[in-house]
């Protein structure tokens, strides 16, 4: 809890009332100017506890009119009513006068965003700009007049963008430089480094008129008018991240501006505010848009300037405020989030602001502020100021000025000692071990405390009193004079602080030993003292550590920088050591000083760093060498995340357990005031929102390193952490409030009411064991972090304690062993909890079976969470419903559980009947879907509510239930009427009936269709022997066999078909039997039998095997099927004959397949006795009556003649003999195809092939020959190509060449090269190609394995001569064009050659020579061998080797007659036909 101790400035005497008070940004000064109807103005300087600064009255004869303080430096700008303007240097004590340039009272004293230049206006519209040095001297002549003629009320700099010096820095300063985040630092760079890199000059400013206007001035001094309004300007603001004006008129008028770079300002809003005119308003911008005015009027009144919303705020008399009690003055310190008003009736009003972000707020409007206790002063308060960086408050009465200074609520605890500050004279002190309590009331503000068995020491930083215990009081043992701010103690010694030194005293102040600190360690600002050991920290951020055992305190840790230790650190925010002095905790901050989230550990021995980030529950191990290398190791110690993001506030060490470590953390708020721990802890109000703490202990050892042991809330009734001591934790408490239980527990110890304690978690119910107990529980407790179960076990087996043993179950539940947990639910005696346990073993998930033993031992959170960690969202949602919480069941039923979210309405619904909540029950019963019964049942005793529920549900089950209800009650009427809302047709015609009203009865039975009630009808009808009306009323019920049992006891024998047609199987066969009986109608009685026995034959065929089966299996009268042909053979039913065999398949009976194929056959049906056999599977005798009767075979009667591989009725050698037959019968058909298809099935590729080769598909022929991959079939589909025309098809001569190379028949591809080669010479003259297949004849040949060496050695001698003459013609056509003579010589001696006739034509050499003798003009030897060749030659042939035209020029040039031998040769088309043309004209050309 905080404290705001009220200071009254220290007023010189001739000083009068204050007329103007103002804070330094930055350091704790504060200026009031006061104004005397004898003396005139004066201007003074007070510290922060209202002392007066020596040297700083400025007085003159005439009042003071503007106050300004320097942005950085102590330098304040005075302006009087006659114009004048001082410059007062406080740190030089120096009076600068600014020269004389204004004639009337200044309005305007404003400094430039930078500081070095300052703006002063005076009543009569002059504004100049100075430009001043360092000590506040101006330099040179004014930067800028402007006159404007008329009163100056306002001014306002803009600020300029940053330069780009200063956005280089920043992004350096981000990216992790640590030169530039020093230059951030202001601790590491000096105060006011921030000005070697500045914000630019930014001389740019708007100001304000007493007429309403607006104007600005830009850089270079143009000036501009940008707004107006209708009345006097009464404050103006600039919201830098907008670019945005804000102007608000004495009229309260609110206008919004927008300002453009060039400094124009557009209008975007215009309001008008609400609140009390005829008087000044004090208003305040807070964030950057909230609008906060204070108008003499009993509220605040707020206005958002982004949402467009507004709100107020008012004192509440329950805090102590009077009715009507009005606001005059208002501040807000954004800092520490607080808004200060000021009252009529001297008192300070604060209202806390909610933490987080302004774009996302927890809470909206007045919400976000909590009103605290108020501050008690004296007089009207008519201004409010907060300033400096110290966060102080300083309050105008009109005839005084106090400063308020908020100190934390200082306490201590030590040895067993608790001393709790109550007010700021007034402490409680609590000797525990004694049981002793004192309250200490002081002559001084006690600014801290520090308690140890023998004595309790106070100080206000200027004196330090010392107390020690004398029978019922504390008497003074010492006081001296020290200006040390902190103080510790250690048995008869005092230390205290001061620059580079820590002094050791006595009680009486005197100075026994001196502990120095170098220039770079930094001044000594924190103290604490555990066991026998004291830890210094200093203001540069080190530490040192002193063993206090002996005589004079010894080094026992050398002094220590923490910024090599721990990145990026700003400063320590406090420092404690434990028992053993070999671990030092160490709180800090950031370089802007707020919180950090980190805390560090120093391992004295081990030198090393552990450093814990509460934001992230990361561990982060650094270990420092000797060359100030780090070794960087991580790990993660929260497993419960709702630990993260916060920040340490305190922490302490046990005093005697050097391990025990403990800590109170708080939600991370941003902008939130930094905290200086030591001094300050956190408050904690009813209404704080740092309320929210968390405690946490830790065990910290060198082998296992910082672990976490426990963590809870801070109890409510608890202010905040005081210290640990085994076996309790002690907290301070809120005033007024008190822990029952914890006063229960330690009434005998006389524990004071504002000290509070809880026991350790391990050590609940053994708060009184004695030393060994609590040692034992220690190393239990210790094994138990570490998970050490064995070990823990061990610590504790000889304690006699279900303490104890519930202790380590409950621990058993953090480190789910449940072996342990069944030994120690044994050693409780908890009986139910082991059997439960026992039978939650048969859940798959362990966290499912350890959540049972959290529910037995208590511990229902952590049931919770073991639940929602396995994902057992049913047992999370039986959890719920067992302990009441009936929204979260719910809750988890809907969201992840809805399988039982019907059941956990029901549930929920019998919980509230049970809670006699009968209208919400309605409500979940609906829900589970079960009013329709439980509703009733709930209001039985209710009847005119359950009616009037009936009416309103419109439910049909309801509706009927209600209809039985009135019929039990005979009024039929009413029941009718339900009924018939219900659409019961059966309850209808059943109370119709029942009243006699059989028409109506019959109307609906009709109309609806209903079966029941038309049964119930047909049943009325048949006992009043109506029979057609009953047998019509049982048909529409389907109640068939009713109404055949009728139609046979009347003998309707018509309708009797009919019905035993719709009815079932059973009926039928009655039916049938019962025409059968009566001999008549026999084809009726063929009909039903057939018609039971197709029913299962209809169901396999229309509704797959597994219906039909069922069916069959349904009606064993499936059998009647051979009965209705029994029938129908018997009284020779033909037609029903044909129609029971269409019902006939493979399924039937093989005797009655047979039968009936007989019968078709002796009937000359014999494509249905075929049909038949086949069904029966008597395949030969199917084909054999297909051969019998010359019957063609289908391809689909084929393939029902064909036998499946897998089939059990005939052998492999049956079937394939059984194809080959089907194949020779479509061979004798012509159906080719058919036949190659069942050859092949029958494995017979011969026959297949014989087959295809007679049908002449060629295509067909050569696929089949390709996939078969058998010689015989390449060579026979070889030879079948060769008969086809292959000359003129290149694809043919392919396969021919290929088959027989895959065939291996060579001897017969050489006679198709030689064929080939005979081709090419007798239909193209291609001797050329001719010889090249000769060529390949004569190699396949030579490589074919003959049966007779001596034929394929004439063939190979025939073929070599054949190659040589038809070389040597080639030849002798080729060098034609060279040697004629030669050529003509090599076919003379060709023409000689016997059997040249069976190579070469003779024709083509006699041509050739002709030819040749006609071109020399050599007649007659043309014409000897032109009658050579008709010898050789018949005549008609002749033409085609010689041309007719040579033949009548030989004949002309001998001068014989022309003779017509024959008709001119008709030449091929062949590739080689222009060759032949060629050598005309060659042997043509000379």
């Amino acid at each position: 809890m905080a404290l705001y101790f009220d200071h009254r400035v220290e007023t010189p005497e001739s000083v009068g009332s204050p007329s103007h008070i103002s804070w330094h940004p930055v350091h704790p000064f504060l200026v009031v100017a006061s104004v005397s109807s004898t003396s005139g103005g004066s201007v003074d300087v007070y510290l922060e506890q209202g002392e007066h600064a020596p040297d700083t009255h400025i007085e003159r004869s005439f009042r003071v009119t503007a106050l300004c303080w320097h942005p950085m430096r102590l330098v304040l700008a005075i302006g009087w009513e006659t114009g004048e303007v001082i410059m007062f240097n406080k740190q030089d004590k120096e009076q600068h006068a600014v020269p004389p340039t204004h004639t009337a009272e200044i309005t305007i004293l404003t400094w430039s965003t930078n500081g070095n230049c300052l703006l002063s206006g005076d009543g009569l519209g002059a504004l100049l700009l100075w430009r001043l040095d360092q000590r506040g001297r101006v330099q040179g002549t004014p930067l800028l007049k402007l006159e404007y003629g008329k009163c100056l009320t306002h001014c306002i700099f803009r600020l300029p963008p940053p330069g780009e010096d200063l956005v280089q820095l920043a992004k350096a300063a981000v990216s992790g430089d640590e030169k530039a985040l020093d230059m951030f630092n202001w601790r590491k760079s000096g105060f006011g480094s921030f000005l070697k890199m500045g914000p630019q000059e930014g001389l740019s400013f708007f100001v304000s008129l007493m007429d309403g206007t607006v104007h600005y001035v830009d850089e270079k001094g143009k000036t501009a008018q940008v707004a107006s309004t209708d009345s006097p300007v009464q404050m103006l603001f600039y919201i830098e991240k907008r670019e945005a004006l804000v102007v608000v008129t004495e009229m309260l008028l609110l206008s919004l501006y927008t300002v453009m770079p060039e400094g124009e300002a557009k209008e975007v809003m215009k309001v008008k505010l609400s609140g009390k005119m005829g008087r000044r308003a004090d208003i305040a911008l807070i964030e950057g848009s909230l609008l906060v005015t204070a108008t003499g009027e009993t509220v605040l009144r707020f206005w958002d300037l982004e949402r467009g919303e507004n709100y107020v705020l008012s004192p509440e008399e329950k805090f102590g405020f009077e009715k009507g009690e009005n606001i005059n003055c208002v501040s807000y310190c954004k800092g520490k989030g607080l808004l200060a008003a000021g009252t009529d009736r001297g008192r300070i009003a604060m209202w806390q602001k909610a933490p987080g972000p302004q774009s996302s707020r927890r809470a909206e409007g007045k919400d976000r502020w909590a009103l605290q206790t108020p501050t008690e002063l004296e007089g009207n308060i008519t201004q409010i100021k907060w300033g400096s960086r110290k966060g102080l408050l300083a309050a105008s009465s009109g005839s005084a000025v106090v400063i308020l200074r908020e100190q934390a609520m200082a306490a201590h605890f030590h040895q067993q000692v608790a001393a709790v500050q109550l007010s700021s004279n007034l402490l409680h002190v609590a000797f525990l071990a004694a049981g002793t309590t004192y309250s200490l009331r002081t002559d001084m503000h006690v600014s801290g405390v520090f308690a140890t068995k023998d004595a309790v020491a106070v100080w206000n930083g200027k004196q330090v009193v010392i107390f020690e215990p004398s029978g019922a009081t504390l008497r003074n043992a010492g006081t001296f004079l020290c200006e040390s701010p902190v103080l510790a103690m250690h048995e008869e010694s005092v230390y205290t602080v001061e620059p580079n030194r820590v002094q050791v005293r006595t009680w009486q102040g005197t100075v026994k030993q001196l502990l120095p600190f170098s220039e770079t360690e930094g001044s000594p600002c924190l103290l604490d003292t555990c066991g026998s050991f004291l830890v210094v920290g200093t203001d540069l951020v080190h530490f040192k550590s002193f063993e206090l055992s002996r005589r004079e305190a010894k080094v026992h840790c050398n002094c220590k920088n923490l910024a090599e230790l721990v990145p990026g650190v700003g400063g320590i925010a406090s420092l404690r050591c434990n028992a053993s002095g070999n671990k030092i905790s160490l709180l800090l901050t950031k370089a802007d000083s707020s919180p950090d989230s980190r805390i560090c550990f120093y391992d004295v021995e081990l030198d090393m760093v552990t450093i814990f980030d509460f934001r992230t529950g990361q561990i982060d191990w650094r270990e420092t060498f000797s060359f100030n290398g780090q070794e960087t190791r991580k790990s993660s110690i929260f497993a419960d995340e709702s630990l993260t993001f916060r920040v340490p506030v305190s922490h302490f060490w046990d005093q005697t357990e050097p391990r025990l470590f403990v800590c109170e953390a708080i939600p991370e708020a941003p902008g939130a005031q930094p905290l200086d721990t030591e001094r300050q802890p956190p408050t904690a109000d009813d209404t704080s929102p740092t309320a929210d703490g968390m405690v946490l202990s830790f065990f910290v050892s060198e082998e296992h390193g910082l672990l976490l042991q426990d963590s809870f809330s801070r109890p409510a009734a608890f202010q905040a952490l005081l210290g640990v001591e085994v076996p309790y934790f002690y907290f301070t408490r809120k005033p007024g409030e008190a822990d029952q239980e914890d006063q229960a527990d330690t009434g005998h110890h006389g524990t004071p009411q504002m000290v509070g304690r809880r026991p350790l978690r391990d050590f609940m119910g053994l708060e009184d064991g004695d030393r060994a107990t609590r040692d034992a529980m220690l190393n239990f407790s210790f094994f138990v972090t570490i998970g050490d179960m064995d070990e823990a076990f061990k610590s504790i087996k000889l304690i006699k304690s279900e303490a104890v043993w519930e202790n380590m179950a409950r621990m058993c539940v953090k480190t789910q062993r449940l072996d342990v947990a069944r030994v120690c639910l044994g050693n409780m005696g908890h009986a139910r909890g082991a059997r439960a346990l026992r039978e939650a073993e048969q859940e798959p998930e362990l966290e499912a079976r350890v959540a049972m033993l959290a529910v037995q031992l208590g511990m229902l959170e952590d049931a919770e969470r073991l639940y929602r960690k396995c994902r057992r969202y049913d047992l999370l949602n039986k959890f719920y419903q067992a302990a009441g919480q009936w929204q979260k069941a719910m809750e988890v039923a809907e969201r992840h559980d809805r399988v039982h979210l019907r059941t956990t309405y029901y549930n929920y619904a019998k919980h509230l009947e049970a809670s006699a909540d009968r209208n919400l029950a309605l409500s979940y019963y609906e829900k589970s879907d079960t009013h329709r019964f439980e509703v009733p049942r709930m209001l039985a005793e209710d009847l005119q509510s359950l009616e009037l529920y009936v009416n309103k549900m419109r439910d049909k089950t309801l509706w009927r239930w209600w209809a039985q209800y009135l019929e039990s009650q005979v009024e039929m009427d009413a029941a009718l009427r339900y009924y018939e809302l219900a659409q019961d047709y059966f309850s209808l015609v059943r109370i119709h009936c029942f009243q006699g009203n059989t028409q109506k009865a019959a109307e609906i039975a009709n109309e609806t269709g209903n079966w029941a009630a038309s049964y119930h009808l047909a049943r009325q009808y048949e006992s009043q022997e109506e029979v057609r009306q009953a047998v019509h009323f049982y048909t529409r019920a389907q109640a068939f066999n009713n109404a055949i049992r009728l139609c046979k006891e009347n003998g309707l024998d018509d309708q009797l078909m009919n019905l035993a047609l719709l009815s079932s199987p059973e009926d039928m066969i009655e039916a049938a039997r019962y025409y059968e009986e009566k001999g008549e109608q026999m084809d009726r009685a063929v009909m039903l039998y057939h018609k039971v026995g197709a029913g299962p034959r209809e169901g396999r065929r229309g509704q797959g095997p597994e219906v039909g089966s069922a069916q069959t299996q349904l009606c064993p009268q499936a059998g009647h099927f051979s009965k209705a042909l029994e029938l129908a053979f018997t009284t020779q039913q033909f037609m029903a004959l044909q129609l029971i065999a269409e019902d006939l398949d493979e399924k039937s009976d093989p005797a009655l397949l047979a039968r009936c194929s007989d019968f078709f056959t002796e009937h000359s049906q014999y494509e249905k006795a075929v049909e038949l056999l086949l069904a029966a599977k008597k395949y030969r005798e199917a084909l054999q009556l297909c051969l019998e009767q010359n019957m063609a075979l289908t391809e689909e009667m084929a393939e029902r003649l064909t036998v499946p591989k897998d089939s059990t009725d005939l052998s492999e050698a049956a079937r394939r003999e059984l194809l080959e037959q089907i194949a020779n019968c479509c061979m004798r058909q012509g159906s080719y195809h058919l036949a190659t298809k069942k050859y092949t099935q029958a494995g017979n590729k011969l026959k297949a092939m014989r087959a295809l080769l007679k049908s002449g598909d060629t295509e067909k022929i050569v696929f089949f020959a390709a996939v078969s991959r058998q010689k015989e079939i390449y060579i026979m589909a070889a030879n079948y190509l060769q008969s086809l025309d292959w000359q003129k098809e290149p694809e043919i001569m392919k396969n021919i060449i290929s088959f027989y190379t895959k065939g291996r028949a060579l001897d017969l591809l050489a006679g198709f090269y030689d064929a080939c080669a005979q081709v090419e010479i007798d239909e193209y003259q291609n001797y050329d190609k001719a010889h090249g297949a000769l060529t390949e004849a004569y190699k396949c040949l030579s490589k074919a394995k003959a049966k007779s060496p001596l034929d394929q050695e004439a063939k190979l001698a025939q073929l070599q001569s054949k190659m040589t003459l038809v070389k040597r013609f080639i030849q002798a056509r080729r060098m034609y064009p060279e040697d004629p003579k030669e050529a003509v010589r090599q076919c003379e001696l060709l023409l000689e050659e016997p059997d040249l006739d069976s190579t070469i034509r003779i024709g083509d050499i006699y041509g050739f020579l002709v030819e040749h003798f006609l071109q020399l003009g050599e007649h007659q030897a043309a014409y000897k061998y032109l009658e050579e060749m008709r010898k050789r030659l018949p005549a008609a042939s002749m033409t085609y080797y010689v041309r007719q035209h040579t033949i009548d020029a030989v004949h002309q040039g001998l001068g014989l007659p022309l003779a017509r031998l024959g008709p001119e040769r008709v030449r091929h088309n062949s590739a080689e036909e222009p060759r032949d043309e060629e050598v005309v004209e060659e042997v043509g050309s000379p």
